[in-house]
Parts: structure tokens; sequence; C-alpha cells
């Protein structure tokens, strides 16, 4: 188990929001903190500790008034840590090489390859073509229904037909190197992870998988390695002292 550190970048800051309240109409989401610092502050500071395979998300569509400001802080944060990071947030695979030319070690890609609902298989072979499979990250962040998990498209606004299970990992994972998956749900609530997810993930586990949501104390933490049985890295976003949380980011970063 690693620790993925994040920047999530929202009308143009350095935010943690509640996953589940995030609106394209009027650039609105529930905020739980707002930085005074920005992005290339936090990749600087991942630098420094060394911390690689964390992301960067641009939480704005390119059609809002911010997404000037959240890209720009977005490429700076590339420039000063490049390799360090993989990005997402509206990647095709027009636009895929731009932020891997920026310093990106890896794109992370949802709405592009699920699109109405279904798998767009012809966008996901677009994107391996034009990238490679190994610099490709796909998110398949979820919520949860009566029946499972389904994966969940433009910005966790859109629910999909697709249950995650693990055909759908092992089909999927012909055409990336890693997941990235928030349990919707509980993300930014700081409440206790998504139990039944994680156990979906670590059961299946045959390329790395990160996993975000809930985790708001030590104690949890330590429920999430056991129950992962260490086979999953995690992101901590709201709960770290960073972002106005309680977690000392100097004891996660020796994860």
């Amino acid at each position: 188990m690693r620790f993925r550190p994040c920047i999530d970048i929202h009308n143009g800051m350095v935010k943690q929001i509640v996953g589940g309240s995030l609106k394209d109409k009027g650039d609105l989401a529930e905020v739980n903190f707002a930085s005074k610092q920005d992005a290339a502050w936090y990749a600087s500071l991942y630098k420094k500790d060394r911390l690689e395979g964390g992301h960067i998300i641009l939480l704005n569509p390119p059609s809002s008034h911010y997404y000037g400001e959240t890209k720009r802080q977005a490429m700076e944060a590339l420039r000063i840590y490049p390799g360090g990071l993989q990005i997402g947030g509206g990647i095709t695979a027009d636009n895929a090489a731009e932020y891997l030319n920026a310093g990106a070690s890896h794109v992370i890609v949802t709405s592009f390859v699920f699109q109405n609902g279904l798998l767009n298989r012809e966008n996901l072979k677009k994107l391996e073509k034009t990238v490679g499979k190994d610099r490709i990250v796909l998110d398949v962040s979820c919520r949860k229904r009566e029946d499972g998990y389904y994966i969940v498209t433009d910005r966790w606004q859109k629910f999909t037909e697709i249950k995650l299970d693990e055909g759908v990992l092992d089909e999927l994972s012909k055409h990336c190197s890693e997941f990235l998956v928030h349990g919707v749900d509980v993300e930014g609530k700081s409440a206790g992870m998504e139990t039944g997810l994680v156990q979906l993930l670590s059961g299946w586990a045959r390329i790395p998988i990160t996993y975000a949501g809930g985790i708001g104390t030590i104690e949890e933490l330590e429920r999430f390695r056991t129950l992962s049985g260490g086979k999953l890295d995690v992101t901590i976003g709201s709960a770290l002292d960073l972002f106005g949380g309680e977690l000392p980011y100097a004891e996660i970063v020796k994860l």
C-alpha cells in the first residue's frame, strides 16, 4: 500500500469538495476546503517528499468560465514536478499528448471512453493507439445502487449502465496500466470507506489500483490496510491537515 497524493482544482483554486455535490451548471460544489496555496505549491511539496503517482484533477469542464485558470494551475504543477503526477479531467485522445508533453506521467480518463452510459471501445482503442497502454489510467469511480457499484462520468454526475465487477476490470485492464477509483458516495465526507468497493477491488487487484473516499482517521486507514490486504494504494484528501483536516500529512507520507 502506498499513499498517492492529490491536487484537485476547481474554479481556479486547489480545493477539497464533497464529490457527489459537483455540478457543472453554475460551477457549484460543496467545498470542504479552499487552499490559499496554488497547485504548484502542492506539487513542490510532493516532489520534495518523493511521492510519486499522485493525481491532478481538473474539476471544471472546458465550457466553464474558470477552465482557463484551472488548466493553467494544473500545467504549472506538471512543470514543477515532471514525471511525478498523473492528470485527469477532460482528457481525450486529441489532447492527451499535450499533458504528457507538459510533464504528466499518465493521463487519467473517464468520460472519453464511457459515453452515453456505455463503454466506447473505439475511443478506448484510439486513446491507446495515441498514447500507449502504459500511460493510461482509467478512472472507474463508482456510485452505489441496490445491485452493486456503477461507473459514473462527467465529474461523477452521470451514471453509466456499467456495473463494476471482475469481468469489467479484466476487460479494461487490457487497455490501461492502472485504475483510479473514487467511492463517490463517501468522497469528501471522512465518514468511512466504501467497504464493499474496497473488497471488490482488492479481491481483483491484478494491476495497480488507487482507492479514494471516506478515510478520515488513522484507525480507518489501518482498517483499509487490513481489509484490502495491502493490495490497494490510497488517496486521502479532505481529512489531511494539508487540506484543513486532522490527519497529519507528516505521518501519512511515511506509508
